[in-house]
């Protein structure tokens, strides 16, 4: 599910979960498990990164529409969890996006302070309003602050997934290398942030992301509440199901 290595001072999180790293329970508790298991490391930087030509499909469909409701309360807690462990981990998170990354594969790569593709590797993009389901309040937050202000609408509403030269210049990825310097390229980034002293880091990342704590802290209660009520409707959960026999049976 999670293959760990460690490159000198950084540690390099591989997700190898299926063909396509798809966010299911268990694989949003293994993430935040093993995040949070770093805290505690000597590491001074993480990478985040995928397999193949796959960061991260986004939610398990498949799995939340035969889960039922039940399934969906645990999961919707568990991404939340996911999210905001990855975004507010203090030390020097880099997602190297070697491939797709797609609707909350799209979020987990917008967790972190850098964001490196390689080119031409996959799409990107936020594909939650096509498949019927609001955002959960520390999703939509995460894409507000990572996203370029004046693309930040129509990213959310088209349901669009970009290209790399796209999505960079909509501020979803940061930088764009050749697909044989991705891991080289991330983990330079990694060891820079790494370099500097790590309470000033944090305490300046804390800083950086200071606006969207307190939207959470304002709003994230009501947001959720209602995003939660939406996606264990019948309604929601049946366009779940036909979106997985349109779309993803298909291929």
């Amino acid at each position: 599910m999670i293959e760990a290595t460690r490159q000198g001072d950084v540690m390099i999180v591989k997700l190898v979960h299926g063909k396509a790293n798809a966010l299911d329970l268990e694989l949003c508790e293994a993430i935040v498990t093993r995040f949070n298991a770093l805290r505690a490391t000597p590491d001074k930087a993480i990478v985040l990164t995928g397999q193949g030509r796959m960061f991260s499909a986004g939610v398990d469909l498949p799995r939340l529409a035969e889960g039922g409701e039940h399934y969906v309360r645990r999961f919707l807690q568990s991404l939340h969890k996911l999210y905001e462990t990855v975004f507010h981990h203090p030390k020097p998170v880099v997602a190297a996006v070697n491939g797709h990354a797609i609707a909350g594969g799209c979020v987990l790569a917008s967790c972190a302070d850098k964001r490196i593709a390689a080119r031409d590797g996959g799409r990107i993009g936020v594909t939650e309003l096509l498949v019927g389901v609001p955002f959960p309040a520390m999703a939509f937050e995460v894409m507000r602050f990572a996203t370029a202000p004046q693309y930040f609408p129509d990213t959310i509403l088209s349901g669009s997934t970009f290209a790399t030269d796209e999505a960079l210049k909509r501020g979803m990825i940061d930088e764009i290398v050749e697909p044989d310097h991705l891991l080289e390229r991330a983990l330079a980034a990694a060891h820079a942030l790494g370099a500097l002293p790590p309470e000033t880091f944090a305490m300046t990342k804390a800083q950086i992301r200071q606006p969207l704590t307190d939207r959470m802290a304002k709003d994230a209660a009501r947001v959720d509440a209602l995003a939660e009520k939406v996606w264990t409707s019948p309604d929601t959960l049946a366009r779940v199901r036909a979106y997985v026999a349109k779309t993803l049976r298909k291929s």
